[in-house]
Protein backbone atom coordinates (compact mmCIF):
# COMPACT_ATOMS: atom_id res chain seq x y z
CA UNK A 1 0.00 0.00 0.00
CA UNK A 2 1.43 3.38 -1.02
CA UNK A 3 0.96 6.23 1.40
CA UNK A 4 0.88 9.80 0.14
CA UNK A 5 3.69 11.92 1.52
CA UNK A 6 2.26 15.05 3.08
CA UNK A 7 4.11 18.28 2.42
CA UNK A 8 4.51 20.37 5.56
CA UNK A 9 3.25 23.91 5.16
CA UNK A 10 5.42 26.46 6.96
CA UNK A 11 2.99 28.58 8.94
CA UNK A 12 2.83 32.37 8.96
CA UNK A 13 3.09 33.50 12.59
CA UNK A 14 3.11 37.30 12.10
CA UNK A 15 1.55 39.40 9.38
CA UNK A 16 1.51 43.17 8.92
CA UNK A 17 0.90 46.01 6.49
CA UNK A 18 3.13 48.30 8.53
CA UNK A 19 2.77 51.99 9.23
CA UNK A 20 2.64 54.47 6.35
CA UNK A 21 4.44 57.82 6.48
CA UNK A 22 3.79 59.51 3.13
CA UNK A 23 5.42 57.43 0.38
CA UNK A 24 7.26 55.21 2.88
CA UNK A 25 5.66 52.28 4.71
CA UNK A 26 7.66 50.88 7.61
CA UNK A 27 6.96 47.16 7.61
CA UNK A 28 9.49 46.12 10.27
CA UNK A 29 11.12 47.95 13.17
CA UNK A 30 12.90 46.76 16.33
CA UNK A 31 9.86 47.65 18.43
CA UNK A 32 7.73 45.08 16.61
CA UNK A 33 8.87 42.35 14.22
CA UNK A 34 12.54 43.35 14.27
CA UNK A 35 13.09 41.48 17.51
CA UNK A 36 11.55 38.32 16.01
CA UNK A 37 13.27 38.65 12.62
CA UNK A 38 16.71 39.91 13.68
CA UNK A 39 19.25 40.32 12.03
CA UNK A 40 16.53 41.98 9.85
CA UNK A 41 15.62 44.95 12.06
CA UNK A 42 14.00 47.56 9.76
CA UNK A 43 12.28 47.23 6.39
CA UNK A 44 10.79 50.16 4.48
CA UNK A 45 8.65 49.84 1.36
CA UNK A 46 9.01 52.97 -0.77
CA UNK A 47 6.30 53.89 -3.28
CA UNK A 48 6.54 57.51 -4.42
CA UNK A 49 4.74 59.05 -7.39
CA UNK A 50 5.35 62.76 -7.60
CA UNK A 51 7.91 65.54 -7.51
CA UNK A 52 11.65 64.96 -7.02
CA UNK A 53 13.23 65.73 -3.66
CA UNK A 54 16.62 65.76 -1.93
CA UNK A 55 17.16 63.71 1.21
CA UNK A 56 19.45 65.24 3.80
CA UNK A 57 22.67 63.64 5.02
CA UNK A 58 22.07 61.38 8.02
CA UNK A 59 24.21 58.98 10.08
CA UNK A 60 24.22 55.26 10.87
CA UNK A 61 26.33 52.97 13.02
CA UNK A 62 26.20 49.30 13.93
CA UNK A 63 24.05 48.30 10.95
CA UNK A 64 24.15 47.71 7.22
CA UNK A 65 21.53 49.01 4.80
CA UNK A 66 20.61 47.50 1.46
CA UNK A 67 18.52 49.68 -0.86
CA UNK A 68 16.95 47.93 -3.86
CA UNK A 69 15.23 49.97 -6.58
CA UNK A 70 12.40 48.20 -8.42
CA UNK A 71 11.07 51.10 -10.48
CA UNK A 72 12.34 54.63 -11.18
CA UNK A 73 15.69 55.85 -9.90
CA UNK A 74 17.22 57.42 -6.78
CA UNK A 75 20.29 59.57 -6.24
CA UNK A 76 22.86 58.97 -3.51
CA UNK A 77 25.65 60.75 -1.65
CA UNK A 78 28.09 58.28 -0.12
CA UNK A 79 30.37 58.75 2.93
CA UNK A 80 33.20 60.01 0.69
CA UNK A 81 30.86 62.63 -0.87
CA UNK A 82 30.68 60.72 -4.15
CA UNK A 83 27.36 61.21 -5.93
CA UNK A 84 25.49 59.04 -8.38
CA UNK A 85 22.15 57.59 -9.47
CA UNK A 86 20.75 54.12 -8.90
CA UNK A 87 18.44 53.02 -11.75
CA UNK A 88 15.74 50.36 -11.47
CA UNK A 89 17.23 46.96 -10.66
CA UNK A 90 20.31 48.33 -8.89
CA UNK A 91 21.56 48.03 -5.31
CA UNK A 92 23.20 50.28 -2.73
CA UNK A 93 24.96 48.40 0.10
CA UNK A 94 26.17 50.51 2.98
CA UNK A 95 27.86 48.76 5.92
CA UNK A 96 28.05 51.50 8.51
CA UNK A 97 30.31 49.82 11.06
CA UNK A 98 31.51 52.33 13.64
CA UNK A 99 29.72 55.16 11.87
CA UNK A 100 29.12 57.06 8.66
CA UNK A 101 26.86 59.67 7.03
CA UNK A 102 25.07 59.33 3.68
CA UNK A 103 22.09 60.76 1.84
CA UNK A 104 20.05 60.69 -1.34
CA UNK A 105 16.79 61.58 -3.00
CA UNK A 106 14.84 61.52 -6.25
CA UNK A 107 16.22 63.33 -9.29
CA UNK A 108 13.15 63.07 -11.52
CA UNK A 109 9.40 63.26 -11.11
CA UNK A 110 7.48 60.05 -11.60
CA UNK A 111 7.01 56.77 -9.82
CA UNK A 112 9.77 55.21 -7.73
CA UNK A 113 9.37 51.88 -5.91
CA UNK A 114 11.79 49.88 -3.83
CA UNK A 115 12.81 48.57 -0.43
CA UNK A 116 15.37 49.62 2.13
CA UNK A 117 16.45 46.91 4.55
CA UNK A 118 18.46 47.42 7.76
CA UNK A 119 20.57 44.52 8.99
CA UNK A 120 22.02 44.33 12.52
CA UNK A 121 25.75 43.69 12.48
CA UNK A 122 27.40 41.13 14.77
CA UNK A 123 29.98 42.35 17.35
CA UNK A 124 32.96 41.73 15.08
CA UNK A 125 31.59 44.20 12.48
CA UNK A 126 29.50 46.71 14.44
CA UNK A 127 32.51 48.94 15.17
CA UNK A 128 34.42 48.07 12.01
CA UNK A 129 35.13 50.12 8.88
CA UNK A 130 32.49 51.49 6.52
CA UNK A 131 31.85 49.59 3.28
CA UNK A 132 30.05 51.17 0.29
CA UNK A 133 29.09 49.05 -2.73
CA UNK A 134 26.89 49.97 -5.69
CA UNK A 135 25.71 47.31 -8.14
CA UNK A 136 24.17 48.13 -11.51
CA UNK A 137 21.26 45.96 -12.68
CA UNK A 138 23.48 43.78 -14.87
CA UNK A 139 25.76 43.04 -11.91
CA UNK A 140 23.01 41.57 -9.72
CA UNK A 141 23.17 37.77 -10.15
CA UNK A 142 20.06 35.75 -11.00
CA UNK A 143 18.83 32.18 -10.78
CA UNK A 144 15.48 31.61 -12.48
CA UNK A 145 12.99 34.25 -11.28
CA UNK A 146 15.16 35.22 -8.30
CA UNK A 147 17.69 38.06 -8.18
CA UNK A 148 20.25 37.56 -5.41
CA UNK A 149 20.62 40.86 -3.54
CA UNK A 150 22.66 39.28 -0.74
CA UNK A 151 23.90 35.75 -0.09
CA UNK A 152 23.43 32.81 -2.47
CA UNK A 153 20.60 30.98 -4.17
CA UNK A 154 20.91 28.11 -6.64
CA UNK A 155 23.80 28.89 -9.00
CA UNK A 156 23.90 32.62 -8.15
CA UNK A 157 25.92 34.32 -5.40
CA UNK A 158 26.19 38.00 -4.55
CA UNK A 159 29.60 39.65 -4.75
CA UNK A 160 28.72 41.54 -1.55
CA UNK A 161 30.28 39.89 1.50
CA UNK A 162 27.45 39.34 3.96
CA UNK A 163 28.35 40.07 7.61
CA UNK A 164 26.46 36.96 8.76
CA UNK A 165 24.57 34.03 7.13
CA UNK A 166 21.84 35.89 5.18
CA UNK A 167 19.95 35.47 1.91
CA UNK A 168 17.97 38.38 0.48
CA UNK A 169 16.20 37.78 -2.83
CA UNK A 170 13.93 39.72 -5.18
CA UNK A 171 11.53 37.49 -7.12
CA UNK A 172 9.20 38.08 -10.08
CA UNK A 173 6.57 35.55 -11.06
CA UNK A 174 3.99 35.54 -13.84
CA UNK A 175 0.39 34.65 -13.00
CA UNK A 176 0.15 30.90 -12.48
CA UNK A 177 3.87 30.32 -11.92
CA UNK A 178 5.18 28.38 -8.92
CA UNK A 179 8.45 28.89 -7.09
CA UNK A 180 9.82 27.08 -4.06
CA UNK A 181 12.34 28.49 -1.62
CA UNK A 182 14.38 26.07 0.44
CA UNK A 183 16.44 28.00 3.00
CA UNK A 184 20.03 26.94 3.67
CA UNK A 185 20.80 24.95 6.80
CA UNK A 186 20.60 27.18 9.86
CA UNK A 187 18.43 29.85 8.21
CA UNK A 188 15.49 29.50 10.59
CA UNK A 189 14.45 33.18 10.21
CA UNK A 190 12.25 33.73 7.13
CA UNK A 191 9.96 36.51 5.89
CA UNK A 192 8.54 37.86 2.64
CA UNK A 193 7.14 41.26 1.59
CA UNK A 194 4.94 41.74 -1.47
CA UNK A 195 5.80 44.64 -3.78
CA UNK A 196 3.05 44.04 -6.34
CA UNK A 197 0.39 41.50 -7.20
CA UNK A 198 -0.98 38.56 -5.22
CA UNK A 199 0.73 35.30 -4.18
CA UNK A 200 -0.35 32.20 -2.28
CA UNK A 201 1.95 30.58 0.31
CA UNK A 202 -0.80 29.02 0.56
CA UNK A 203 -2.22 31.92 2.62
CA UNK A 204 -2.94 34.78 0.25
CA UNK A 205 -0.57 37.75 0.39
CA UNK A 206 -1.14 41.02 -1.47
CA UNK A 207 0.78 44.16 -2.38
CA UNK A 208 1.94 45.79 0.86
CA UNK A 209 1.77 42.65 3.03
CA UNK A 210 4.71 41.33 5.03
CA UNK A 211 4.58 37.80 6.42
CA UNK A 212 6.97 36.29 8.97
CA UNK A 213 7.12 32.50 9.01
CA UNK A 214 7.57 30.18 11.97
CA UNK A 215 11.19 29.42 12.89
CA UNK A 216 12.13 26.18 11.12
CA UNK A 217 14.13 24.80 8.21
CA UNK A 218 11.06 24.05 6.07
CA UNK A 219 10.66 25.39 2.54
CA UNK A 220 7.91 27.72 1.32
CA UNK A 221 6.02 27.29 -1.96
CA UNK A 222 4.92 30.50 -3.73
CA UNK A 223 2.15 30.48 -6.34
CA UNK A 224 1.49 33.72 -8.23
CA UNK A 225 -2.26 34.39 -8.46
CA UNK A 226 -1.45 37.47 -10.58
CA UNK A 227 1.82 38.81 -11.95
CA UNK A 228 3.74 39.48 -8.74
CA UNK A 229 6.97 40.88 -7.29
CA UNK A 230 8.21 40.21 -3.80
CA UNK A 231 11.35 40.19 -1.69
CA UNK A 232 12.33 37.43 0.70
CA UNK A 233 14.86 37.25 3.50
CA UNK A 234 16.23 34.27 5.38
CA UNK A 235 19.02 34.13 7.95
CA UNK A 236 20.57 32.44 10.91
CA UNK A 237 19.21 34.16 14.05
CA UNK A 238 21.08 37.18 15.40
CA UNK A 239 21.87 36.01 18.93
CA UNK A 240 22.52 39.48 20.34
CA UNK A 241 20.55 42.28 21.98
CA UNK A 242 19.30 45.22 19.92
CA UNK A 243 20.56 48.35 21.65
CA UNK A 244 19.05 51.31 19.83
CA UNK A 245 20.10 54.85 19.05
CA UNK A 246 18.22 57.21 16.75
CA UNK A 247 20.03 56.02 13.61
CA UNK A 248 22.02 53.19 15.17
CA UNK A 249 21.60 49.58 16.29
CA UNK A 250 24.31 47.89 18.37
CA UNK A 251 24.73 44.81 20.53
CA UNK A 252 25.67 46.59 23.78
CA UNK A 253 25.40 50.04 25.41
CA UNK A 254 29.18 50.50 25.22
CA UNK A 255 29.21 49.78 21.47
CA UNK A 256 26.34 52.23 20.99
CA UNK A 257 28.23 54.94 22.87
CA UNK A 258 31.31 54.33 20.71
CA UNK A 259 29.29 54.44 17.47
CA UNK A 260 27.38 57.59 18.41
CA UNK A 261 30.59 59.34 19.51
CA UNK A 262 32.15 58.53 16.14
CA UNK A 263 29.07 59.79 14.29
CA UNK A 264 29.26 63.08 16.20
CA UNK A 265 32.97 63.43 15.40
CA UNK A 266 32.21 62.98 11.69
CA UNK A 267 29.42 65.57 12.01
CA UNK A 268 31.90 68.14 13.31
CA UNK A 269 33.98 67.70 10.16
CA UNK A 270 30.92 67.88 7.88
CA UNK A 271 29.85 71.15 9.49
CA UNK A 272 33.34 72.54 9.10
CA UNK A 273 33.27 71.59 5.39
CA UNK A 274 29.85 73.23 4.92
CA UNK A 275 28.14 69.92 4.08
CA UNK A 276 25.73 70.16 7.03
Amino acid sequence: MNAAVATKIRAIVHRTRGSAHGPITRLVSPGDLGEFLKPFVFLDLVDHDGAPFNGSLHPHSGIATLTYIMEGAVSYIDPDNARGTLPAGSIEWMQAGRGMWHGGGLDKAGRTRGFQLWIALPPEFELGPTVSIYQSPEDVPEDGPARVLLGSYGSASSAIASPSPINYLAVRLKAGEHWRYQPPAGHTVLWTAIASGVVSVPDELRHGDLAAFEPSSESVEFTALTDAEFVLGSAAPHEHDLVLGYYSVHTSPSALRDGEAHINAIKTGLVREGRL
